[in-house]
């Protein structure tokens, strides 16, 4: 019973250091969309990188910062390994197209980038689904989570109506509409993709520069397109999951949710 008491304790400051959304998009989104969208000229001010230095540093700066995250808290965060695979796979599909001088190569552009940003939503939704029945499910720690939910008291109602089985379907079918949400972001990712480099010039000259920029604006709106569908979805799950175990427990909605 010691044990389980206290050896949260020392791990609760990383955690939270672990899961500050604010660190990871000041990294991961905003750093990379500055250094690409105001570094990749070639000119005379201090800022101008050109871009294969710009495009290095935009990819540096993740990557660094992912695996200085592993180092730190000697686990692998979800997060930012799907973050560090992205910038892997930014840079393997930059280092492909700089290394080519074909305008039909580099028309290719809009489409290795849309598939892409589609494959890193479906990877992190999957995630959802393979850790459903796994000691630690994705769906706790973003939505069913102790911090909001009052799990010990939930757990108690529901095993005495002996509704386990319900709880586990709505925990269930809440986890495939979560899922269903990052489907959607990665069809609208395809979409913005090709929006943003459909009119890709390849035989500009400055298309490395101009590519960058397109990256940047991916990168940036990407954030977006991902975050509003989980947002609103979010909201409804959340909106649902009270409304179910409302109905599974018999407790009222304060009763169910953690004390503020």
């Amino acid at each position: 019973m010691s044990e389980e008491t206290t050896s949260p304790a020392p791990e609760s400051p990383a955690a939270k250091k672990q899961d500050n959304p604010l660190t990871d998009i000041i990294v991961n989104v905003i750093l990379p969309v500055l250094i690409l969208s105001h570094c990749s000229k070639d000119g005379e001010k201090l800022w101008h990188l050109g871009p294969y230095v710009a495009m290095g540093l935009a990819i540096a700066i993740p990557l660094a910062y992912g695996i200085w995250h592993f180092l730190q808290h000697k686990k692998i965060n979800t997060f930012s390994a799907v973050g560090v695979g992205n910038v892997l796979l930014t840079g393997l599909i930059t280092i492909y197209l700089f290394s080519t001088d074909e305008p039909e190569t580099r028309k290719l552009a809009p489409y290795l980038f849309g598939i892409k940003e589609a494959i890193q939503p479906l990877i992190l939704g999957s995630l959802f689904l393979f850790t459903h029945k796994s000691q630690t499910p994705l769906f706790n720690a973003f939505v069913y989570n102790e911090g909001i939910f009052d799990h010990q008291r939930i757990n108690k109602a529901v095993k005495k109506n002996e509704k386990q089985p319900e709880l586990g379907q709505l925990l269930w079918s809440s986890t495939l509409l979560f899922f269903g949400s990052f489907c959607l972001s990665a069809v609208m990712n395809l979409g913005l993709a090709y929006y943003f480099m459909h009119d890709l010039n390849p035989s500009a000259a400055n298309w490395k520069e101009l590519y960058n920029e397109d990256v940047g604006r991916i990168t940036g709106w990407g954030f977006l397109v991902i975050g509003v569908p989980l947002l609103v979805v979010g909201g409804f799950i959340l909106a649902r999951m009270i409304k179910g175990l409302k109905g599974l427990t018999g407790l009222e909605t304060e009763k169910i949710l953690q004390a503020r």
